[in-house]
């Protein structure tokens, strides 16, 4: 049982030693790797803001959809009223 014990101990040792060690490597590899992108890469273009053209409202409205609207927002108020 001890014997088992110390090989299942020297297992989990030398597992965590190798993923500790990938890691480390892994790490220097990113950062080795983020150097030579940001000296060899060409700097990101940003695209030119264009102005938008705003929405024209129409000229006028005729008096009966405007009366319309008028009635339609009243009815909404009084049916929704707190």
């Amino acid at each position: 049982m001890n014997n088992l014990m110390s090989q299942a101990v020297d297992l989990m040792i030398a597992g965590m030693g190798f993923v500790f060690a990938f890691l480390i490597i892994l790490v220097f590899a990113t950062m080795a790797m983020s150097k030579l992108l940001g000296r060899f890469a060409p700097e990101p273009v940003t695209p030119a803001k264009t102005p938008r053209a705003k929405p024209q409202a129409p000229a006028s409205v005729d008096p009966d959809t405007a009366e319309a609207i008028k009635k339609a927002i009243a009815q909404f108020r009084a049916r929704h009223k707190k």
